[in-house]
């Protein structure tokens, strides 16, 4: 396929997963699923204060989220003071994404299961890791999954000064750009660290920042039963379920997709993407 016509269709595939219009200052916003459904977001919630050096552990469950005044300089996006957690929807439809990678390995295997059963999910791409997997993420677009910004070398930016953060997310940016085919429309912070600087960089940017809900915990690599508990126990309307597709060994994370997909189709749960309403 030539490459005008890769990027058209590429583009036809993205057409109906444009992300969220603005939002408000508080954080509120209408939010919009692939099926067209909306709704708002979660509440904010206060999260633990960075310390030095975090862990993992520390903040995984409940993203971090700074808490100092807004800036008052108009952006294209409204800066927001937590990230969305979580989408209302109508009907049982969940979001499934999966972050650091893509990995040669297992992304290939959770792209395979994605597509046996018609799913969509959204994959939050490190840059160094996609500039060596460009492949994977043309297959990404092709495929109609949506491919988010996760940095370029995973660091902990609450951490970093300004420049460090834009220039890890704006390259990043870059990247999937040229290979996607689109710029990205949803921003995920390494560890789910946010704090000011993080969110208006967002905006200026013209990002929004997707946390998540459902934490699988596979970064632990807990076995395959537990993840799949965690994600059927989580299961619910609206809830982002976490997962890692590199970043370490991940077979557990393709067996617990394997299992656990068809059991959630067949109790009736659908899967779906973000979208964003301008407006």
């Amino acid at each position: 396929m030539q490459k005008d016509q890769l990027l058209t269709r590429r583009r036809a595939l993205l057409a109906g997963v444009a992300a969220l219009g603005a939002a408000g200052a508080a954080g509120t916003a209408g939010l919009l699923l692939s099926d067209g459904s909306s709704g708002a977001p979660a509440p904010p919630a206060a999260g633990p204060p960075a310390r030095s050096p975090l862990r993992s552990s520390a903040f995984r469950i409940a993203p971090m989220t700074g808490d100092a005044a807004l800036p008052a300089r108009p952006l294209p996006l409204a800066v927001r003071r937590a990230p969305i957690l979580r989408f209302s929807v109508s009907g049982d439809t969940m979001l499934l994404t999966f972050d650091d990678g893509p990995s040669p390995q297992y992304t290939p295997q959770v792209l395979d299961i994605l597509a046996r059963h018609d799913v969509q999910a959204t994959f939050m791409v490190c840059g160094g890791m996609a500039d060596k997997s460009r492949d994977l993420v043309a297959r990404m677009a092709d495929e109609g999954h949506v491919v988010g910004n996760h940095t370029w070398s995973h660091p902990l930016l609450t951490h970093r000064t300004r420049g460090v953060i834009r220039d890890e997310i704006e390259r990043t940016s870059d990247l999937i750009e040229k290979v996607y085919g689109e710029r990205p429309l949803w921003f995920r912070a390494p560890y789910g660290a946010w704090n000011r600087d993080v969110f208006q960089i967002n905006a200026e940017l013209g990002m929004e920042p997707l946390a998540w809900s459902v934490d699988s915990m596979d970064w632990t690599t807990p076995g395959t039963d537990a993840i799949v508990r965690r994600v059927l126990r989580g299961a619910a309307p609206g809830v982002v379920v976490l997962h890692h597709d590199a970043g370490g060994d991940r077979s557990q994370t393709v067996r617990a997709l394997r299992t656990y997909l068809p059991t959630l189709l067949d109790k009736g749960y659908r899967f779906t993407v973000p979208r964003r309403q301008y407006g």
